[in-house]
């Protein structure tokens, strides 16, 4: 087999593979053995019909068809492997010459778009500077306020409706004669805006027992958008009442003794999350930087699919300004992953089964699944390879990130190694927390930015401990696919 590489672009090319006659002639034989096999000539017993009879019968082409459709991904591949080309997607196939006769070759072209080559620079002196941390009475308040959001109660009022009560509501809604919905006992907090328009209005000055109508656009159903004429009965009206601030409180909500105590608390989990919001905005400006180094092109064609895949599930085609958004943003992580992909390969950084297992149940986490079961997932559906380039990405940036010199505004030097998760209290599991304060350094990375395929609009930040049950099941299913899984 011979085949030549022809460069269309930075980022695609077309393969050139002739197979020589002696070289294809095996598969011919083995195509007349399989039709032979399959078919009924009279006069021949079934896989004893001569070559010649069945190219009468059926035809040289459908003889060479079968020997190619077998043959070709093989020349394929072993043409990418003679080329070292990295292909990204299907390749589109060409035969510009079949072996009709015995003595004619095979030759086929195949263009396919192929992760372009570059070189990767040193990112040993890069610098950046981010906003200095800077914590204020208002931020622990707020962090003090929603703690007490979550042991708030709610207290029936005689007063009238306002807005922030939760009613308790009867609804229906009818277009004509026809009722399209009815709910009963539905509670609403009353300025959430999450039902229909207008029934925050309809709502506020109301009491217990009163009924108001008013005329609102359907939300969903085969209806959406219709006018429908809207009923609500309010069954009753109670006020959100919040805890006092003392230290009973303290002690209800924390495993602190004193209020004190527990605004100290508060007060160390805002610098602590200041911090993480620190090294995130650094990981972003490193990454913006080694990107600024080096011009890397991408396939303008797999931005475009993915482009229009994403508006596509989103409804919004036509919405050109969107379009260039997510047409920068579908760039930047096609580069990014192009980028950490290098630098895996020119620093040979290596992925182990622990840290496969740690960020397949760090991921199980973000998505609420139990980890043995996501386990599972994505073993049956061939993911592991994916995960474990995914680590190796993570690693590649991480190790980046460390070597970079930070400082924030002020001139002081910024110790991203002082972020430390284990610093946060998890016995208050504040939900007003954010993901992002959960990280450590290796997890300066965002998945948006680095899947080229998935904006899963979904970030992967938490680093939070998982019971030892959980990681002993996931490695049980994880062991052997790691263990046989390349080195990122």
């Amino acid at each position: 087999m011979k085949s030549a590489v022809e460069n269309l672009t930075p980022t695609r090319v077309k393969l050139t593979v002739e197979v020589p006659a002696t070289d294809l002639k095996p598969r011919l034989d083995a195509a007349y053995r399989a039709i032979g096999a399959q078919v009924q000539v009279p006069g021949f017993r079934k896989g004893k019909v001569p070559n010649r009879i069945i190219d009468q019968r059926f035809g040289r082409g459908a003889v060479v068809q079968e020997a190619v459709n077998e043959a070709l991904p093989e020349y394929y591949t072993q043409a990418v492997a003679e080329h070292e080309l990295r292909p990204l997607g299907q390749p589109e196939v060409n035969l510009t010459s079949l072996p009709m006769g015995d003595d004619q070759d095979l030759v086929f072209e195949a263009e396919v778009d192929v992760i372009p080559a570059f070189e990767v620079p040193d990112f040993s002196d890069l610098a950046v500077e981010v906003a200095p941390t800077a914590v204020t009475d208002e931020d622990l308040e707020t962090r003090m306020e929603a703690l007490r959001g979550r042991f708030a109660t709610l207290k029936p009022i005689t007063r009238k409706a306002k807005t922030g009560d939760h009613a308790t509501i009867d609804l229906s809604a009818r277009i004509g004669e026809d009722e399209i919905d009815s709910v009963t006992g539905v509670s609403y907090e009353i300025g959430a805006g999450n039902m229909l328009e207008g029934l925050d209005k309809a709502l506020r000055g109301t009491k217990a027992g009163e009924t108001v109508e008013f005329t609102a656009p359907l939300a969903g159903g085969d209806r959406a958008g219709e006018q429908a004429d809207v009923t609500v009965t309010v069954q009753s009206v109670k006020e959100r009442e919040l805890p006092a601030l003392d230290d009973e409180f303290a002690q209800l909500a924390s495993p602190h003794d004193t209020l004190e105590e527990l605004q100290a608390d508060l007060r160390k989990q805002a610098e602590q999350a200041a911090k993480f919001e620190q090294g995130i905005e650094a990981r972003d400006k490193v990454l913006d930087e080694m990107l600024a180094r080096v011009d890397i092109p991408v396939p303008q064609n797999l931005v475009e699919a993915e482009v229009h895949r994403h508006l596509e599930d989103e409804g919004r085609l036509e919405d050109d300004t969107h379009r260039a958004e997510v047409t920068e943003s579908t760039t930047k992580a096609m580069k990014t992953q192009f980028l950490l992909d290098a630098l895996v390969a020119r620093d040979e950084i290596g992925v182990d089964q622990g840290e496969l297992i740690e960020y397949i149940m760090m991921t199980a986490q973000q998505y609420g699944m139990n980890p043995q079961e996501f386990a599972q997932q994505i073993d049956q559906g061939g993911q592991v390879q994916s995960m474990v380039a995914e680590v190796g990405r993570r690693k590649a940036l991480a190790n980046v990130l460390e070597g970079a010199t930070v400082t924030d505004t002020d001139g002081t030097v910024i110790d991203l190694d002082e972020i430390d998760p284990a610093d946060e209290d998890d016995d208050l599991d504040d939900e007003d927390l954010e993901d992002d304060d959960l990280l450590d350094e290796d997890d300066l990375l965002d998945d948006e930015e680095l899947a080229a395929d998935e904006t899963t609009d979904e970030e992967q930040l938490a680093a939070d401990e998982t019971a030892d049950e959980d990681a002993d099941a996931a490695e049980d299913q994880l062991a052997e696919d790691a263990d046989e899984a390349p080195k990122a």
